[in-house]
């Protein structure tokens, strides 16, 4: 039965042992200075002893050890490349330096909130610190796939995390759409008109295959995506697989630009000894294979936003990533589109809104995950002004008549 008894140290001093059976039937124990100490760990101990909750701090492995098998287990389900740098970037940057050495069982909801502010402390973003929490969170849950805890500190947590920056993403006017448009030009025009008028992902680009053009039906289906390392697979999320209906200017520059589309070579030869190409991807690379991200935007998107006029000045970087300084002292600088191609979803979304869709509506189209997504992103989009101000004006005749 739980215990609580005065000890006698080979050192002299006093302590209180705290001692119990834990759920495989074995003895643990646990000395503090106070016996009411003792008394009040042991209280909440038999607690989640009882609501299976409990993980002995002697078996419970350190925030450190549990990430390696948190990472080791999102390889082997064959995350992307670029997705598992990001969650070791959260490990190594943000969890290790400042709780890696605690035990999982040390970490409670207080304890993940005295986390969150100690990021804030140290500069860190209200969106960064959202993303690490979940990263610890995920820490957690394979933690318990594996038995090795019991609690999920971080689930329905709510975070206070105060953030003056505007959520509400970077959108092109009208008149800078219009400007990209009439300034795209060959290879790169129907990815540019897709990405404006059907607000496909940079990576559902990319991976777009011929046979999810449906001419017919004037809809694009989205069903595979490329990855930073340029390799098809999966879509994010179920909800990610989804068609988009495709405006008349999207259908006929797609069947355009198919004509002259660059084949992929299979390897193979046919009878003439010459080799067999299919047409394969939408927007490949001159080899028919999958277009980088980089180039998309350096040698598609950028040089179409700096014909049209919409650039800002960055500085030079050297190749350790830092500014290049002219004779006068001062940063040697560049004009750069002031626009990325998520900003081209970003547009298409908003015109979407703009025609009357429904936040529902929005949600598949966009393939986001769920309608929280969504209002988190363009929930501003779906006021009404005229509503509002009629609203307004009412409150205004109720209170003073007229």
């Amino acid at each position: 039965m739980p215990t609580v008894r005065k000890r006698k140290l080979p050192s002299g001093l006093i302590r209180w042992q705290a001692s119990y059976v834990d759920g495989g039937g074995n003895r643990r124990a646990k000395l503090f200075e106070r016996k009411g100490d003792a008394e009040a760990w042991l209280t909440e101990t038999r607690h989640d002893l009882v609501r299976g909750l409990h993980t002995p701090s002697s078996v419970s492995p350190t925030i450190k050890d549990a990430a390696a098998l948190w990472i080791k287990r999102s390889n082997e389900k064959g995350l992307e490349a670029s997705t598992v740098k990001g969650y070791r970037e959260h490990i190594d940057l943000h969890i290790l330096p400042f709780i890696g050495a605690k035990k999982l069982s040390e970490i409670s909801v207080p304890a993940v909130n005295a986390f969150a502010d100690q990021l804030r402390e140290a500069g860190r973003s209200a969106d960064m610190i959202s993303r690490v929490v979940q990263s610890l969170g995920a820490i957690f849950r394979e933690a318990r796939r594996r038995g090795l805890a019991n609690t999920a500190p971080t689930e329905g947590l709510e975070l206070d995390l105060p953030d003056r920056d505007d959520p509400r993403p970077v959108i092109p006017t009208k008149p800078e759409l219009q400007a990209i448009i009439g300034k795209s030009e060959g290879r790169w025009r129907p990815v540019i008109i897709t990405a404006i008028f059907c607000g496909l992902r940079a990576s559902e680009l990319r991976g777009l295959r011929w046979a999810d053009v449906d001419f017919e039906a004037r809809q694009i289906n989205v069903t595979q995506r490329a990855d930073a390392s340029h390799r098809i697979g999966k879509l994010k999320s179920k909800a990610a697989y989804r068609s988009i209906p495709c405006s008349p200017l999207v259908i006929n520059t797609l069947r355009e630009w198919k004509l002259v589309c660059p084949k992929r070579d299979t390897g193979k030869k046919d009878a003439n000894g010459e080799p067999v190409k299919v047409l394969d991807l939408a927007f490949p690379n001159g080899l028919g294979k999958v277009e980088s991200h980089s180039n998309l935007h350096e040698r598609g998107l950028d040089p179409i936003l700096v014909a049209a006029g919409l650039t800002e000045s960055m500085p030079v970087l050297d190749d350790a990533g830092k500014p290049i300084i002219n004779n006068a002292g001062e940063p040697v600088m560049r004009e750069v589109g002031k626009y990325g191609l998520h900003s081209l979803r970003h547009a298409c979304a908003s015109l979407w809104i703009e025609s009357g869709y429904n936040p529902k509506q929005i949600q598949r189209l966009m393939g986001h995950s769920s309608i929280k997504v969504t209002f988190d992103v363009y929930g501003h989009l779906f006021a009404d002004a005229d509503a509002d101000q009629k609203a307004a004006e009412n409150v205004q005749a109720r209170l003073l008549g007229g």
